[in-house]
């Protein structure tokens, strides 16, 4: 019997200081405002965009030739998302072995520069007229400059890499040259003329419009119905007819000069007996109407009892001539009835009256039978002296004078308004007309072929999304010849001299190259300098022969053609790889740059072609201050950073309309948080790591290797959009594997032996040889669209003050790593562990368990199942402390029911009707482990370490001993 009284029992240890918890410099909070122009400063020390030039020598090229924005006020969100999606295309070719020598530009020409400088002359009472020429584009040229700058600045913030000092604007004095040096090829090759023709006016602007200026508003327009009195008809019963016309333009009466009908279309000879109170039609007259369109016409014009007398076909009219509906105001001429196929029966009278000079049809059919084109409306869009009893008025304003004219001279049929579709200027948010004026064309249609090599050319061209062939495909065939002239100031002028005597203008090389010359060396003002005409004409011409052209060339064709300068400037390959724009584009800058280059080239001037959508506010509505609803990427850097929007750019299906606003940006900065989590989570983990630690592939445990497989899925998805342009959904599915294959799944399995386990131990060296190979590919991924956050990621690990991720390349990811069979099993074994997950959680409701680690899992397996794993590994697997497999025969049939749930959505695979759920839970035998927390049956049994299982045991041991 021992007499010694008993020992005090001994005091609980604190292991927590023997596990080996994440250890990283990297913060848990990103701070990216604060940080981000930290980074921005580094990379500008380091020389980034030089270093990155000068190791990519001899690479492949790719080109990625920028659309320039306009040099015009502060960027927008339109701005950053195209800039944003270039940059990570950009920076993707880069880190793939490319060399993405990105040179950004401006557009810097245009109105509303022009108009921005004319505000300020309002201010001070002065006269935009009364300023020299030169003195107003100097002005130009400095407000250009400044936004230039100041834009400049904003995209570098958003973390855009390009050769930001050796950026390309189209107000360049070598780009000027290299602009008129264009012109002068279409001038040489006989595609560019001058003529008369009807084009889109806007008369707030005072200038032509291309179609890529025009937009389309809702618009209520005055609508006339007119007679035009037959006095010559080839039938008898026609004689004293009167033929109805229906326009939407009733200024545009001053100009008719014809009346079309359809040939085919079916017309009745009406015979008025009765109308309506306040009709202007008269008893006993007799019209001429469309038939299908009679019933409509009726009740327009208040017609009452009418007899149609006959209908004769549109061709029957052919050789009838009516009186203008003005006659007997200044205008006593004959108005001819011509065939026109362009006449339909969709609306109106089906007469269609014709104004030659303010419309494409009516041009084109006054063209072909000799009718005069008359200037009826001034620049401003005021009627001339050619409109008698109009003079002075805006066409705008006409419709009631037009309206009083036609009934003093018994004409008006019927007055009434229609909201329609209708042209307006992009810029003065004002309505358009048409209207024939000389302009400079370029030919699409003459030897040089020009539409149909543009249209072979589309073909050729690979389109992201592929439906933007179609839609640009059917707008250069349905285009007329290009109107490049505008009549304004600042621009590259159409430096273009013209015969006095003959009107041809003329096409010397001599005289062409003299001017691109001096265009290089002065700029566009050389145009302007006193004795331009005789210093480029030579010697040999006397000037006072000669017409000097003073219009501006269109700025799309000064956009157009940038690829002329800017990739031999830069010395790269032409046609660019690839243009990157909005979808507005493809009437724009894509159509621009397709006609001129196919006309200089023969060729497009891209291999491929990118859309983007618009920017919309999160209700899918157009930003508008008025609204309310603007989201600026200014505010979003200040608030959030540039990562998180870079990141919203590409977790957006880019080629549709994206959406913005502050839930949407809350829900990218929780989804930057996970992936910032996941980089953290690593780094902490691979603390101290070293190529020494690496485990050979054939000697991975399996969860390791199909870690490693889904590397070669993830590797194979970017290079796969690196190549065909595509980034639509990349960055959701990196996002998807780092938060439910890593953090909710390989994470939560590998925790314990990564913080448990000896450092020397197979599976935490096994472990941290993939984390590694994740370090690496995760950051080298999110370069091209965290820039930040990446170059932060990668220093934390590997600090090199001269060093970046953006130097490397994307991680060689081996073939040999995929492995198919490998990811169905586990596909299988994850498909398992929910329906042992699920009944963890219910157990843990119930009150039954706290942890997982307090639990044993009985699953219910049959057949090949029983093999997937060995109980222990099921245990590791469901983070249980204990693991029994149950055989069950009806296991795999429960399991694969239709009707159960996907384990996906709840983690439950199938509960048959009498035989229980797959997976059953109870408490695990043992006790807690101290250090791991582990139950197991072995806990207590170590006289030295009575709380801590084997494991733990040895690896404290071995930590004290290295200690002492």
């Amino acid at each position: 019997m021992n007499d010694h009284p008993a020992a005090p029992p001994q005091a609980a240890r604190d292991y927590r200081g023997t596990v080996f918890l994440p250890d990283t410099p990297f913060p848990m909070r990103g701070d990216l405002p604060k940080r981000e122009p930290q980074w921005l400063a580094r990379w500008q020390q380091l020389g980034l965009w030089q270093r990155l030039r000068a190791q990519s020598a001899g690479r492949p090229h790719f080109v990625l030739h920028d659309g320039p924005p306009y040099a015009n006020g502060p960027l927008h969100i339109g701005h950053a998302l195209n800039k944003i999606l270039k940059d990570v295309i950009n920076r993707a070719a880069q880190m793939a072995g490319k060399d993405a020598d990105y040179v950004p530009g401006w557009d810097c020409h245009g109105l509303p520069i022009e108009w921005e400088i004319e505000k300020t002359y309002a201010k001070k009472g002065k006269d935009k007229d009364s300023v020299p020429l030169l003195e107003f584009r100097a002005e130009c040229r400095a407000y250009a400059a400044d936004w230039l700058d100041r834009q400049r600045e904003e995209f570098i913030r958003l973390g855009v890499a390009g050769d930001w000092a050796g950026r390309y604007a189209t107000m360049d004095f070598s780009a000027e040259s290299a602009i008129v040096g264009e012109i002068g090829k279409f001038l040489m090759n006989g595609s560019l003329y001058r003529g008369l023709r009807p084009v889109m006016w806007s008369p707030v602007e005072k200038t032509a419009l291309a179609e890529a200026e025009i937009e389309y508003h809702d618009h209520v327009s005055p609508t006339l119905w007119a007679r035009f009195r037959l006095h010559r008809a080839g039938a008898a019963d026609l004689a004293g007819a009167s033929v109805v016309i229906w326009t939407t333009t009733p200024w545009t009466i001053p100009g008719n000069r014809a009346v079309a009908y359809g040939p085919e279309i079916d017309y009745a000879l009406v015979h008025v007996e009765a109308v309506a109170e306040g009709s202007h039609l008269l008893p006993g007259e007799t019209l001429l109407v469309a038939l299908p369109l009679l019933p409509q016409f009726a009740k327009d014009a208040g017609l009452g009892a009418h007899t149609v007398r006959r209908v004769l076909k549109g061709a029957d009219l052919a050789g009838g001539l009516a009186a203008h509906p003005l006659r007997g105001q200044g205008y006593d001429f004959d108005v001819p009835l011509l065939a026109g196929d362009f006449v339909t029966t969709e609306a109106g009278t089906g007469f269609v009256h014709i104004a030659p000079s303010h419309g494409e049809d009516d041009f084109n059919l006054g063209r072909a039978h000799g009718l005069p084109v008359p200037e009826t409306v001034a620049d401003d869009g005021t009627f001339t002296i050619h409109a008698p009893g109009f003079t002075g008025l805006h066409v705008f304003k006409a419709h009631d004078a037009v309206y009083a004219a036609c009934e003093a001279a018994g004409t008006l049929v019927a007055k009434g308004r229609l909201t329609h579709s209708y042209p307006h200027s992009w810029r003065s948010k004002k309505p358009v007309i048409f209207r024939a004026t000389p302009q400079w064309f370029i030919a699409m249609d003459d030897e040089r072929r020009i539409r149909e090599k543009a249209l072979a050319a589309i073909d050729a061209t690979h389109f992201v999304p592929d439906i933007g062939r179609n839609r640009i495909g059917s707008m250069v065939a349905a285009r007329p010849d290009w109107c490049i002239s505008r009549q304004r100031a600042w621009g590259v002028p159409i430096a273009v001299f013209v015969s006095k005597q003959s009107g041809e203008p003329l096409r010397d090389p001599a005289v062409m190259q003299r001017i691109v010359a001096a265009f290089a060396e002065e700029g566009a003002d050389a145009w302007y300098q006193p004795g331009a005409a005789a210093r480029f004409l030579g010697p040999d011409r006397d000037p006072a022969l000669y017409e000097q052209v003073t219009d501006i060339v269109d700025v799309w064709f000064e956009s157009g053609s940038t690829h002329a300068f800017v990739l031999p400037e830069h010395k790269l390959p032409f046609p660019a790889d690839l243009y990157l724009e909005g979808s507005d584009q493809h009437r724009g800058w894509f159509h621009s740059s397709l006609l001129e280059s196919v006309g200089t080239n023969g060729v497009a001037p891209f291999k491929a072609v990118l859309t983007h959508g618009f920017v919309l506010d999160e209700s899918g509505r157009k930003m508008s201050k008025s609204l309310g609803n603007v989201t600026a990427p200014q505010e979003v850097i200040k608030q959030y950073g540039a990562d998180i929007l870079r990141l919203w750019v590409m977790n957006s299906d880019t080629t549709e309309d994206l959406r913005i606003g502050p839930e949407i940006l809350k829900q990218q900065a929780e989804l930057y948080r996970r992936l910032r989590n996941t980089l953290r989570w690593l780094l902490g983990n691979l603390a101290g790591f070293e190529d020494g630690e690496t485990v050979p592939y054939a000697e991975l445990p399996e969860l390791e290797r199909w870690v490693l497989h889904r590397l070669t899925e993830l590797d194979a998805r970017v290079r796969k959009a690196v190549e065909d342009y595509d980034w639509t959904g990349v960055y959701p599915e990196i996002h998807n594997f780092c938060a439910t294959d890593l953090s909710a799944f390989y994470f939560d399995i590998r925790k314990d032996a990564l913080y448990c386990d000896a450092p020397d131990s197979p599976r935490r060296r096994a472990s941290r040889t993939v984390l590694d190979a994740l370090h690496r590919c995760l950051t080298a991924w999110l370069a091209p669209v965290l820039v930040f956050t990446a170059e932060e990621a990668w220093q934390a690990r590997f600090p090199d003050e001269q060093g970046s991720i953006h130097l490397n390349e994307f991680p060689f990811v081996p073939e040999g790593w995929r492995d198919t069979a490998l990811a169905e099993k586990w596909e299988r074994i994850r498909g398992l562990r929910a329906s042992a997950t699920f009944s963890l959680e219910q157990a843990r409701r119930a009150g039954k368990i706290g942890s997982s680690l307090q639990a044993r899992v009985n699953l219910k397996l049959s057949g090949e199942d029983k093999s997937l794993l060995t109980p222990d590994a099921w245990a590791e697997v469901c983070i249980v402390s204990s693991f029994i497999i149950v055989d069950d025969p009806h296991a795999v049939e429960r399991s694969k029911q239709p009707e159960a749930p996907a384990p996906s959505d709840v983690g439950w695979l199938s509960e048959g009707q009498d035989v229980g759920p797959l997976a059953t839970v109870e408490v695990a035998p043992g006790a807690k482990c101290d250090r791991c927390w582990r139950v197991l049956p072995e806990v207590g049994a170590s006289a030295a370490h009575p709380t801590l299982c084997r494991r733990c045991e040895a690896v404290v041991d071995h930590q004290a001993g290295a200690a002492a």
